[in-house]
């Protein structure tokens, strides 16, 4: 997940709100625009080993997301028409998280809606991110903790 965070930055990750949901038999969603990591199965989808991505939500349960041309929309009961959230959160104008996938960008378009055990993760160095475009949607548990720190290196700490 370039852009925001880099490879051997330490992070901090609360697991707190997850292990509540989880004693208290709800799901753990984050907020839109979270970065959080996830426990993903299928890497295989993006020729890659491992089985822990950092990722940003981007779309919650129930909503539809489109991702045509470089750019992502998000459908959902007080949007019907569609907003962008790369331009309508914080994160996407300090970062400039869109921008086309690859050379040909309609390559990976894809229309997905969600499951109400579902999210949509992305990450915000678009071009080379694999990431719910690739794999498909999260399940929520499959979610291990949401990124609130990032502590080294220290000339870059930061609050997420």
């Amino acid at each position: 997940m370039q852009n925001t965070l880099q490879n051997n930055d330490r992070l901090i990750v609360w697991k707190g709100s997850r292990t509540w949901a989880r004693l208290f038999g709800g799901q753990y969603v984050p907020n839109r625009g979270d970065i959080v990591i996830v426990n993903e199965q299928n890497l295989t989808a993006c020729n890659q080993t491992g089985k822990v991505i950092i990722k940003r939500i981007i779309g919650l349960p129930g909503e539809r997301i489109v991702y045509a041309h470089g750019v992502y929309a998000v459908y959902n009961h007080d949007h019907p028409e569609g907003f962008n959230p790369d331009t309508s959160l914080p994160y996407g104008s300090s970062h400039k998280a869109n921008g086309p996938l690859l050379e040909d960008a309609n390559a990976f378009d894809t229309d997905t809606t969600l499951k109400s055990n579902q999210v949509f993760v992305s990450g915000d160095h678009r071009a080379n991110s694999c990431d719910s475009r690739y794999f498909g949607a999260v399940d929520t548990h499959d979610i291990i903790g949401k990124v609130v720190m990032r502590i080294f290196p220290l000339s870059q700490a930061e609050k997420f």
